[in-house]
């Protein structure tokens, strides 16, 4: 149904108006980004479209420019709005991160992280740098490898954090499989970091694993 046959006052954006942002359905609120549709399909049914092709809004706000290029109806204008909402979402989750520990804010840390990483087809290993009060100091990809391994070097991990005087460090990578369950290797190269790294007194807190639709903590599974 196109948006000019919707009664006035259940259209998203008289909808966000009145009643809030919150009572939008998922594709109400990608339409009101897209603002037009195509020939013959509404907006509505365009960013439903969007919606199950990334495999919904988390799998959306995961997508790289080069992923929006190629859905027929994003031009570039719909796309820089896309990117830009994903972009401000970025910021304002780091200067949270920035301005209080991140003991305070795991769910946020685990949501910047999928955000930086998530959506990625290939292995990403990166590493939050802390400062002595655990605020962030920086989100740093410092390795990248293929589908299925990527080489992870400790000297590398450690010169860094002295650079940044880092107090501790979160590390995190992602499964491009989609599946967030850590494996053995992921285990040992998780305790081969943390001894690196004890001999120059900065501190492991955590290792996220990052798949398509969860982030696991070894912090909080008891495996650091």
């Amino acid at each position: 149904m196109p948006l000019k046959d919707i009664p006035a006052d259940a259209r998203p954006r008289e909808k966000l108006l009145a009643r809030g942002a919150a009572t939008l359905a998922d594709a109400e609120l990608i339409a009101l980004l897209l603002r037009t549709g195509l020939k013959g399909i509404s907006v509505l049914q365009l960013a439903q479209q969007l919606l199950d092709h990334f495999g919904g809004i988390s799998g959306l706000l995961h997508a790289q420019a080069v992923d929006l290029k190629r859905i027929k109806g994003l031009g570039p204008a719909k796309r820089a709005e896309i990117a830009a909402v994903i972009e401000i979402a970025r910021r304002a989750l780091v200067r949270e991160l920035a301005e209080q520990p991140v003991f305070d804010a795991p769910i946020k840390v685990k949501s910047y992280v999928q955000l930086q990483i998530g959506g990625r087809g290939f292995e990403v290993f990166a590493v939050l740098f802390l400062d002595a009060q655990s605020r962030l100091l920086k989100l740093e990809e410092m390795f990248r490898g293929t589908l299925t391994q990527t080489s992870v070097y400790p000297r590398e991990v450690v010169k860094r954090a002295l650079e940044l005087h880092a107090a501790a460090v979160i590390l995190a990578h992602n499964h491009p499989s989609g599946a967030a369950e850590p494996s053995r290797a992921d285990e040992y190269l998780t305790q081969t970091l943390k001894s690196a790294l004890q001999l120059v007194d900065v501190r492991v807190l955590d290792h996220l694993v990052v798949g398509h639709n969860e982030v696991i903590s070894f912090a909080e599974r008891g495996l650091l």
